[in-house]
């Protein structure tokens, strides 16, 4: 399982107590002469975290030394790419337990070819990927023939304060299902470059490789987070851990189950954090926010009204901190999907309807095939998706690919987007006809493995 930060994750940390005044568990009233305990809870919970195995192959790429790309030639390879078996653990939640979904970290299953699941009463199941966000790092699985699953209740983490205690239940180095406990530390946290979209839960809970993907609960049982990373020196715990919420796992989910991915909502600003400087010249009351420096045009926000100037504050009723949280929140509604942005302008407030508008990402061509190696795609908005960048001698290019070209269908199947073109190339099977519009011209390409 691939390490995330310094380390993966997991919680472990203060379980024993032994008087009222501990400061790692909160005591419980329950009878005078009863000892607190979180276990009647965990005994309604824990069945619904799952272990995670995984196998399968990843590329390891290697450079070519330069005296024997000399012996091959201008067109000869620049890389080696070897296929290398790997296997790895970590933990996962049932969050549907009619239909088998199984929420985990994208990185515990990334590459993998076999996937089993274990529940906590020993029985296992193969499982299948729904679909996974790699830039928040969310993975959704189905469990195969699986009955009599038991499903967590999910919280909503918007309502997590600092203080708030929290348990967390996962596969710690494949020791088998292990419960830890801390409290929220911090909440809202970006900006820490674990992954493209982030607005993490912080605890102090211990965190150890293992729990990503696994289970962060309230007192009550509820799932507030996705256990995800590990603030470590030399992989190990300090004290500084960090869970996906809920709120935007459900979000994320919510797309993976409808189209296999996800397809995030684009408002169309650009800016940076409110600071002391800004709010002083705009005369703000407030010193936190996302500042509106460009508004780009014809984009969602510039048809809601959002000028560059403003200072939107919340989303939904939620309050933004930073830049940061602004892209990450917006970053996990859908597209086409509606939200109500607050701004301040002129020191008054003013709340705003916005219709996302989708995404258009640039990707590099190899995610899909690796035969479009050195060759990056992005939809041209007139149908088609374009070649709009060729490394030279790349596999792309020896396949006869040209910058500017034009993928506009696969296997006689139209694409209009790098998401349609991803699918339907994931369902061509081994041989691929790419219908290619090159200038006046139309012609094929066959690309097979």
């Amino acid at each position: 399982m691939r390490a995330k930060l310094v380390a993966a994750v997991a919680l472990s940390s203060i379980i024993a107590m032994s008087t009222p005044v501990s400061a790692n568990i909160p005591f419980f009233n329950t009878n005078k002469d009863e000892i607190p305990t979180l276990a009647p809870m965990l005994e309604d919970v824990t069945p619904a975290v799952v272990n995670i195995s995984v196998k399968g192959t990843r590329e390891i790429r290697q450079r070519v030394p330069e005296i024997f790309q000399y012996f091959f030639g201008p067109n000869g390879p620049r890389e080696q790419v070897q296929e290398q078996p790997f296997q790895g653990l970590g933990s996962g939640v049932i969050i549907d337990a009619d239909n088998g979904y199984v929420v985990t970290n994208n990185h515990v299953i990334d590459s993998a070819t076999e996937i089993l699941v274990t529940l906590k009463d020993g029985r296992q199941f193969d499982a299948t990927v729904v679909g996974t966000d790699k830039r928040s790092d969310v993975a959704l699985l189905k469990i195969k023939d699986g009955d009599d699953l038991t499903e967590i209740p999910i919280g909503k983490s918007g309502e997590l304060r600092v203080g708030d205690f929290v348990v967390a239940i996962g596969n710690p180095f494949g020791l088998g299902q292990t419960v830890t406990s801390g409290i929220v530390s911090a909440l809202d946290r970006s900006g820490l470059g674990i992954e493209e979209v982030e607005n993490f839960i912080q605890t102090d809970a211990a965190i150890n490789s293992g729990n990503s993907g696994g289970a962060l609960v309230t007192l009550d049982g509820k799932l507030v987070g996705i256990n995800t990373a590990i603030l470590g020196p030399n992989g190990g715990n300090i004290g500084i851990g960090f869970a996906i919420p809920s709120d935007m796992m459900q979000a994320l989910v919510a797309q993976l189950v409808e189209f296999g991915e996800v397809r995030r909502g684009v408002l169309g600003v650009r800016g940076r954090d409110l600071n002391h400087e800004i709010a002083k010249a705009l005369d703000l009351k407030v010193s936190q926010g996302a500042f509106v420096s460009e508004v780009v045009e014809g984009s969602a926000a510039a048809e809601a009204g959002i000028q560059s100037g403003d200072v939107i504050i919340a989303v939904n009723n939620d309050r933004i901190r930073t830049f940061a949280d602004l892209i990450a929140r917006v970053g996990t509604v859908g597209a086409g999907n509606e939200i109500e942005v607050t701004v301040l302008r002129e020191g008054k407030e003013r709340k705003l309807d916005v219709t996302l508008r989708s995404e258009e990402r640039e990707v590099r061509a190899a995610e899909l095939h690796p035969a479009l190696e050195g060759a990056t795609l992005a939809a041209n908005g007139d149908g088609g998706v374009t070649l709009t960048e060729l490394e030279q001698n790349s596999m792309a290019a020896r396949y006869g690919l040209r910058k500017d070209d034009v993928i506009v269908a696969v296997n006689r199947r139209p694409v209009t987007s790098v998401a349609e073109l991803r699918q339907a190339m994931d369902q061509a099977g081994n041989v691929i006809a790419l219908n290619i519009r090159r200038g006046n011209t139309s012609l094929y390409l066959v690309l097979r493995g």
